[in-house]
Parts: structure tokens; sequence; C-alpha cells
């Protein structure tokens, strides 16, 4: 349920109900909002006629939450949530674009690919370390290694690193490292990884999993957020149907459906969505005309000697030709492109 306090209540009142929900054994989730603070409370639901809470000072009307989902849900937030990343905040009126190669295969290559991600007026950058692949011959990445390059990276570019992190292990180390965590669609359900991430003072990139609905995909994020990191970008990255022409279904509908149900940024993934070159821009496009927040695109300076993902993959130029694109289509949809300051 959650428990809307009045316009301008004092903060002691505030605390009152929260202690007396503390005291019957609720977790508690506060949110200030513009307006109003709400508390979230989890518990056992038939106590709540016991605690009277709508008599108490201050509390304007308590609302239970229907929904499996509870932190995750518009009705514990209305505003949106917008998520800051160095100079980056996803979320607002800003369209974010993060770009970079599948895999960081070489110091050469990661340098190279960031200056070009720069340039191209991009303002994250994207790369994976650790790769999980289908098949244990492929490319797994350089590991720590890296993540070193990653670092130099944005040391060099200034640009905030999106990075994945594939099991608990691994956490620490890539924490070190990343500005953002990413949760892969293969680990969208490894509850024992996403609760140890829900612990981290990081930002979390959360893909949506490959044949997971729009509710599995919140419940994920959940719980995250149980945790107390309340710090979740979601990531639609296309699901596995009985099409064989892409990769994957870019499944756009799923952009306006989650922001009606979630307070959460969402940005789409039109690399993984189609897994065609070709495809990547008029998607990224779809993706913006139906509110995404930003965009995950892949780029390398040599697709088609890519180690992973090569025939995805933009090369520079059709990089730098799509956030025009977006830059001229932003203010159609009220918003901006964002770009990376100082």
């Amino acid at each position: 349920m959650i428990i809307v306090m009045q316009h301008g209540v004092e903060t002691d009142l505030i605390e009152e109900v929260k202690s007396r929900l503390v005291q019957e054994g609720f977790d508690i989730h506060e949110s200030r909002g513009i307006a109003r603070t709400i508390i979230g409370a989890i518990g056992d639901p038939t106590r709540v006629p016991l605690l009277a809470l709508e008599a108490m000072p201050g509390v304007e009307k308590v609302v239970p939450i229907l929904k499996p989902y509870k932190l995750v849900s518009r009705e514990f937030k209305e505003e949106p949530t917008v998520v800051n990343v160095g100079n980056a905040a996803i979320g607002g009126d800003e369209i974010h674009v993060i770009a970079g190669p599948c895999a960081v295969e070489s110091r050469q290559q990661i340098l190279e690919t960031a200056q070009v991600v720069k340039e191209s007026g991009a303002t994250l950058l994207r790369g994976g370390a650790y790769k999980p692949r289908t098949s244990p011959y492929s490319f797994q990445g350089l590991g720590l290694r890296g993540l070193e390059y990653l670092a130099e990276a944005r040391e060099m570019t200034g640009l905030a690193v999106v990075t994945e992190v594939m099991d608990t292990e691994s956490l620490p180390q890539v924490r070190e490292y990343a500005d953002i965590l990413q949760v892969g669609a293969r680990n969208m359900q490894n509850f024992n990884l996403l609760k140890k991430i829900g612990e981290q003072d990081r930002p979390v990139l959360l893909k949506r999993g490959h044949s997971s609905t729009i509710e599995e995909w919140l419940l994920a994020a959940e719980y995250i957020m149980s945790m107390g990191n309340y710090k979740v970008i979601l990531c639609e990255r296309g699901i596995r149907t009985f099409e064989e022409y892409t990769r994957n279904t870019l499944d756009l509908s799923a952009v306006p459906a989650v922001k009606s149900l979630s307070h959460l940024p969402v940005i789409v993934d039109p690399s993984h969505g189609t897994g065609r070159r070709e495809l990547v821009a008029p998607m990224s496009r779809a993706a913006v005309a139906a509110g995404a927040d930003g965009l995950l695109v892949e780029v390398h300076p040599y697709p088609d000697a890519a180690l992973s993902d090569g025939p995805q993959s933009l090369k520079p130029q059709s990089l730098s030709d799509l956030i025009h694109e977006l830059d001229s289509m932003a203010p159609i949809m009220n918003r901006s492109l964002g770009t990376l300051v100082g």
C-alpha cells in the first residue's frame, strides 16, 4: 500500500507514520515528489485496518497497490524518475544516446571507438568487458583488462561508462569501474544478482529478457528497488518470437505501456532488437517517437572485423548521421537531445 501525506506536511508527522509502520513489521520506502510525500509500505495486508493510518495527523489517504510490483509502479511515484549519471539526466526532457562496441576487444579499439562516440554527440559509452555468449567458443571478453581500458576511455573523453555484470562474483570488480551496471537479458531473472545489485550505490540498466513479459520485467526491477537502489533504467531490447528475419522482435509498444505502468525511465536497444545494421536508424527514430528516454546503440570502427555483433554495429559515420537526425526530431516530441557537458 501507499500512504499519501498531505501537501506541506511537517517532517515529524511523516516520521510518526513511518515509525508506526515499522513497529508493525512493514518495510518502508519513502518517495518525496514535487507536491506530495508518499510512503510505500510492504507487509501483512491483514494488519492494515488495525493501524488506522487515515486517522493519523498529516495523512491524506491510504491506497492499496494491487499490482505485484509496488515500488516500480506509478501509484508509488507519479512523477517520472530521473536517473543522473555524470552530466546525463536519463528520464527527463533530454534523450540520451549510449553508444559503443558490443565487446571491448583491445585498448586501441575501445579508445578509438570512444572518440567516435564523443565526436558523434552521444553522451555515454557502452562496452562489454565480460560477454555472455551463446557458444562457449565465442569471444568472452577481456575481463579486468577490458574494464581498465573502459576507465581509460572515460578519462580520455569524459563519457560515463555502461558495462555488463554477469554474476555476483565479478560485481565488486565491475562496480569499481562502471558508472552504470548493466543487467543483460540472460540475467534479468537472476534474482540473487538482482538483489546484490540492489545493494549497490550505482545506477542500473536492466534489459528485458528474451522471453519475458512486461510484468516479469517490472518485477525484476522490483527486486533491485526492494533492496534500496531506486536508480533503475529499463531497456527494451527485443523479445524472441517466431520471426527469423530479425534477430529479435523489437517491442516498441512496451515503451508507452511501461511508462503508463511505471515511473522508471525506459530506453531502447535497436541493435539487439533487430540484429541488422540497416534497421538500427529507422527503429531508433521509431523508439524516440514512442517516447523512449534514450537509445543503446552498438558502433564499431571496423564492424566487419568485430569479434561480436558486427552485423548489427553501426559504422562511425552512420552513428553521426543518426544522432543528427535525432537532434532534428527531438523538438517535435517536445524534447531535446542530450549533450556531453564539460
